[in-house]
């Protein structure tokens, strides 16, 4: 993995963690638990991790009652792997109403993210603004609406999801550029593929596939 890609692979960016002073963040260290608060690495301080987002579907979204009454949803939470401990969480709670089914613009919920690491790190809440899901797999984008990284609120981010069923799979619209706040003009439901395992015992995603109709 070149330089490159490890510092996106450190969240909202292992740039802001060091200019923080966190030695640890340049590694390909990193954790997820998609808590109620999710926010890859940079601050200047530990924050103090939000409260969970409701899951209204949680654990029930793959039962068929619940699948009947949207066209898709992405929901749940968990920790990503990281060899060096990072404790990086992501947590879900996006939904496409049955009526809506024709527009995935309509979407609505909100997700969240942190990333911690050597007692520094950051967290950041986004408000969905476009839900597409295929099979198992979920793109979700939504503007950033609150974090205590400096720069990130207003920006859009994308998030990929794959619902494995046993070790879930994500992916995030700044892989490529670092951190959310180096995003420029990024459109909507536009992610990067899921390069990133959950680590195992710390929850998983739960994916309701879109039928649209063509």
């Amino acid at each position: 993995m070149n330089r490159r890609t490890k510092t996106a692979a450190l969240g909202l960016g292992a740039a802001l963690l060091v200019t923080a002073g966190a030695t640890g963040a340049t590694g390909a260290a990193a954790s997820a638990s998609a808590s109620a608060s999710s926010a890859p690495s940079t601050a200047t301080g530990v924050a103090s991790t939000p409260s969970t987002p409701s899951n209204s579907l949680g654990a029930s979204a793959s039962a068929s009652g619940e699948r009947q009454r949207e066209a898709a949803a992405l929901t749940g939470r968990a920790k990503l792997y990281r060899s060096a401990g990072d404790d990086i969480t992501f947590s879900f709670d996006a939904h496409l109403a049955a009526k809506d089914n024709d527009d995935p613009l309509k979407a609505t919920g909100t997700f969240e993210w942190s990333h911690y690491a050597g007692g520094d790190g950051a967290w950041a809440k986004a408000e969905v603004d476009c839900l597409v899901t295929g099979g198992k797999v979920a793109v979700v984008s939504g503007v950033v609406t609150d974090s205590d990284l400096p720069g990130a609120k207003g920006k859009r981010v994308g998030i990929t999801v794959h619902d494995t069923g046993r070790q879930d799979r994500l992916g995030y619209s700044w892989a490529s550029t670092g951190n959310p706040v180096e995003t420029k003009d990024l459109p909507k439901c536009v992610g990067s593929a899921p390069f990133e395992k959950v680590k195992k015992g710390t929850g998983d995603f739960t994916v309701v596939p879109w039928n649209p109709k063509f």
